[in-house]
């Protein structure tokens, strides 16, 4: 009998022991999924967290621009330098957008995301390539401010994907993790106006006149003229019989160097550059503020969109006419590269 007793302890503590390990297996596995579902909250947090501050230097970006554009500060020249500052500003927001970590539920999110911000990277772009044509004169000016506009519709179509696409499917992901949180807001464009040829003329017309043209002002007496002593381009030099091999790099830059052939000192002396051809070149400008007779000095243009590569892609130099020039046959310089990645 009492044999009989003890088996049945046994068996009653054995019973109780596995239970008590089922329980426990149970609270393990409560804890564990509770510690994922805690990390997943944490990670769309701070993806939300991330997002607003990406949109947040976009944003500040976009009043910059606009105001660039408005003529509210600067010359000509200094907006076209600012203007490719932003470019490479705004590609490097892409890229930091690209690289942001985010949950797997996130993954359509994110996509429309660096695509927003993609379309307002090639839109500054387009924008510091038309410029130097939208402040000239008469039929470029034209074409330029027409460019601008049409530059001004990937802002549009940036703006609409993340009302339409960011934030609607950001906003679905949050709501099935039971989170709060809501999408940053953005945009870019600040008026549809802009989307006007006119409305470009009127605001970006208030650029010109930067200097270099030889009819705004009488020359002083003396011999006047520069001409272009020399040309490299990523460290390598320029010459019209070859074409050399070129890493397409970010710090990408233009250096031409001004010979002052003449007697007098020259002030405002105007450098252009194009790289490419058609629609899609890549367009430089920038102003050299003195240069004395007998001078050589060198002019840097930052080039801050990246070039076709794998293929002849035509370069230009060209520097405006002096008052009181009479020979510019060595003002302008036509080259070629061969751009790599």
């Amino acid at each position: 009998m009492g044999a009989h007793t003890d088996r049945q302890t046994l068996m009653v503590r054995r019973s109780v022991a596995a239970g008590a390990g089922v329980l426990v297996l149970i609270l393990l596995v409560l804890l564990m999924r509770g510690c994922l579902n805690a990390r997943k909250e944490q990670a769309f947090k701070d993806y939300v967290r991330d997002v607003g501050a990406l949109v947040q230097e976009s944003d500040q970006e976009s009043k910059l621009l606009f105001d660039l554009l408005s003529g509210g500060q600067g010359s000509d020249v200094d907006v076209e330098n600012q203007l490719n500052a932003f470019a490479g500003e705004s590609a490097k927001l892409v890229d930091r957008a690209r690289e942001t970590d985010h949950p797997d539920e996130l993954a359509a999110a994110q996509r429309f995301l660096v695509e927003s911000l993609a379309f307002r990277r090639d839109g500054i772009r387009g924008i510091a390539s038309a410029l130097p044509d939208a402040i000239a004169r008469q039929q470029e000016r034209r074409q330029g401010t027409e460019r601008i506009a049409e530059q001004m519709q990937k802002f549009l179509t940036s703006d609409r994907i993340y009302f339409d696409r960011v934030i609607p499917s950001l906003q679905a992901s949050l709501k099935e993790q039971g989170l709060s949180e809501q999408p940053p807001q953005s945009r870019f464009l600040p008026n549809v106006d802009w989307l006007q040829p006119e409305t470009v003329a009127d605001r970006v017309g208030k650029l010109g006149g930067g200097g270099g043209d030889a009819g705004d002002k009488a020359a002083a007496p003396g011999l006047h003229g520069n001409g272009i002593a020399g040309v490299t381009l990523g460290g390598q030099a320029l010459t019209p019989e070859a074409a050399p091999s070129i890493r397409a790099t970010d710090d990408l830059k233009l250096v031409v160097q001004i010979a002052n052939q003449g007697e007098n000192t020259e002030t405002d002396v105007k450098v252009n550059a194009t790289i490419g051809k058609g629609g899609e070149a890549i367009k430089l400008t920038k102003v050299l503020d003195s240069i004395a007779a007998g001078e050589t000095k060198p002019v840097e243009l930052p080039v801050a969109a990246r070039p076709p590569t794998g293929q002849n892609v035509p370069v230009t130099v060209e520097v405006d006419a002096v008052p009181g020039e009479k020979k510019v046959e060595n003002n302008k310089g036509t080259f070629s590269a061969i751009f790599t990645g």
